[in-house]
């Protein structure tokens, strides 16, 4: 009976070691100890940027080692010059009585951006290994492609303009030298068109970025990712993006082929 309960406890060890062993190909602790370890993960970013800006994005990832995982990043959002300011001045024309869109004055374009980039995150901390915060840094490398839409506006235009009894009416027009006094014009300003209206005088605009971000992950070895981080970005175009009007009218407004922001990303994916 003896030398029975010894082989049963023989029998036992080995099929716990057999459960603990990994498949061939898959990834190892540093310390040689067996874990819960995953080889891919799937993630979505959900981003907030200065100056009021968003990005959402998905992250496709290779888990190379327990502290360790390179990923590509899509990502869409948009572009937003620091001197932006949106204004409403709540008009109301003609007999409907329709209430104007807010407006952001002296804007030029609306810019979106697609971003792809391939990055990699590293965990510091002892925790990685266990269900507790780990923490690390993320950064990140790639190419933009910058989508620029004219930005319309409804203005007041005058029928018959030379004489005493002028009809007003609503006009969408974005803007050109030929238009700078109108378009510039507060008082002819009833607010800004509809969204849709310029998508189809979309152009294009090439860069590139990079991101690094303090990265915070609650279970870094969960099935369930559970991150939070905070970074800097920076996006560079190869000419000035045209967000904002360059006139006379308005001097204290410049464009940039740089964009420096801070952002804070929630992600939430999964791991097999």
């Amino acid at each position: 009976m003896k030398y029975f309960f010894s082989l049963l406890l023989s029998l036992s060890a080995c099929y716990a070691i057999a459960q603990q062993s990994l498949p061939a190909g898959q990834n190892f602790y540093d310390d040689g100890s067996a874990g819960i370890v995953y080889n891919k993960e799937l993630s979505f970013d959900f981003r907030l940027i200065t100056p009021r800006s968003f990005g959402l994005g998905v992250n496709i990832g290779q888990l190379k080692s327990y502290d360790r995982t390179r990923f590509y990043n899509f990502e869409f959002g948009d572009i937003r010059h620091p001197q932006e300011d949106r204004q409403s001045f709540d008009f109301q024309f003609g007999p409907s009585n329709r209430v104007s869109r807010s407006f952001i004055y002296a804007k030029q374009n609306s810019a979106f951006v697609l971003r792809a980039g391939m990055g990699e995150k590293r965990y510091f901390s002892e925790k990685a290994k266990t269900r507790g915060l780990a923490v690390g840094m993320s950064y990140q490398l790639g190419v933009n492609l910058a989508l620029i839409k004219p930005y319309y506006l409804e203005v007041l235009r005058s029928r018959d303009p030379g004489s005493g009894s002028a009809q007003f009416f609503v006009n969408e027009e974005r803007y050109s030298t030929e238009n700078d006094n109108i378009f510039l014009d507060l008082s002819r300003i009833v607010g800004a068109a509809s969204f849709s209206k310029g998508l189809n005088e979309l152009n294009i605009m090439p860069g590139f970025h990079a991101k690094a971000a303090a990265h915070f992950d609650w279970g870094a070895f969960d099935e369930l990712v559970k991150a939070f981080e905070a970074g800097i970005q920076v996006d560079v175009y190869f000419k000035d993006v045209p967000i904002m009007i360059e006139s006379p009218s308005v001097p204290h407004l410049k464009n940039s082929p740089i964009f420096l922001n801070l952002y804070l990303n929630l992600q939430l994916g999964k791991r097999w």
